[in-house]
């Protein structure tokens, strides 16, 4: 198993030597590795469950050890394209789009955006795919998902990888945490939803990337870039919406501490405050000392740091 995560490790990441964070530190005297195998990366599927109809794309060995990758808000499954290959050389790999998220068909229907909906449409698929227990990496919204199925579906999960989850009704409360909530609230949600209301897409998603990346990173992009998150907004729209109750149900610190699986948290070095303040309170209640810090990412440090995260990600799998 320690060989294996050697070998993951330098594939992943080229050979780079990271500084060393809190989990076992890499092996910088390991001669890179190259796999005698490439894995083949299959085109994007669709499977009917729980009542809709989902892309997806199972890359690796059929044998292996499945790996689901939980992509977060404005993304689908191309969100992983920097994990996918790396870890299908060792992992059964299932990347897909969540519902409303492309190339998903944009269908309004009465079901309620929320972590619950999310997380019964990945059981269903798993029970499809016929991978009934996985690890399981979920970033932003994504990781709330991953973390409900892990709380609805224990069965199905081995482990948690939680990327800047937005479980943001843990810092109600907090001296510290709750401000930095509320401005979430009035910076990106609230008006992102007025937007959405009065039928301009292109503010509500200004509204909400800005409030995640910085004050004018949105017209900052190239017309490219802005296109791509514009195809998105049919699901930032579901998303803003949504009832709140519904869309950030409750989960207390007292239920994350009788949590048993094994949790990695992550978040990046740059990362909006939110972010930052949510992943300590979650390791707080979880009583879990594991969590690393993407040097020099933002939001989401998957992409921001592809070397880096996949080094310790494939670390923590080797090693739970």
């Amino acid at each position: 198993m320690r060989r294996l995560a050697c070998c993951l490790l330098l594939a992943a990441c080229g050979g780079s030597n990271p500084a060393p964070e809190k989990t076992a530190p890499a092996s910088a005297a390991a001669p890179p590795a190259t796999p005698t195998v490439r894995p083949v990366v299959q085109p994007v599927a669709t499977a009917d469950v729980n009542g809709t109809k989902l892309a997806y794309r199972l890359s690796g060995d059929s044998t292996a050890t499945p790996l689901v990758f939980v992509h977060g808000s404005l993304a689908d499954l191309r969100a992983w394209y920097a994990q996918e290959v790396p870890f299908a050389q060792y992992y059964r790999v299932l990347v897909y789009s969540r519902r409303y998220h492309r190339p998903n068909l944009q269908t309004n229907d009465d079901q309620a955006y929320s972590p619950k909906l999310h997380a019964e449409d990945l059981a269903a698929l798993l029970l499809t795919l016929e991978l009934p227990s996985a690890n399981v990496v979920g970033a932003g919204y994504g990781g709330y998902v991953a973390l409900t199925l892990a709380r609805e579906h224990p069965d199905m999960v081995r482990s948690l990888v939680l990327v800047e989850p937005h479980l943001v009704s843990l810092l109600t409360g907090s001296e510290t945490g709750d401000p930095v909530r509320r401005a979430f609230f009035i910076s990106a949600l609230d008006p992102a939803r007025a937007a959405f209301a009065r039928g301009d897409s292109v503010a509500g998603v200004r509204a909400y990337y800005d409030a995640v990346n910085g004050r004018g990173r949105f017209d900052a992009l190239s017309a490219g870039q802005r296109g791509e998150l514009l195809g998105n907004a049919f699901e930032l729209r579901r998303e803003m919406q949504a009832n709140r109750e519904e869309y950030f149900p409750t989960v207390s610190c007292a239920e994350l501490g009788r949590f048993t699986k094994p949790v990695l948290i992550v978040r990046g070095e740059r990362s909006p405050p939110l972010f930052q303040q949510v992943s300590n309170e979650l390791a707080r209640c979880l009583q879990s000392d594991t969590t690393v810090v993407i040097p020099g990412a933002g939001h989401p440090p998957n992409a921001a740091n592809a070397a880096y995260f996949n080094q310790v990600v494939a670390r923590y799998l080797a090693t739970h």
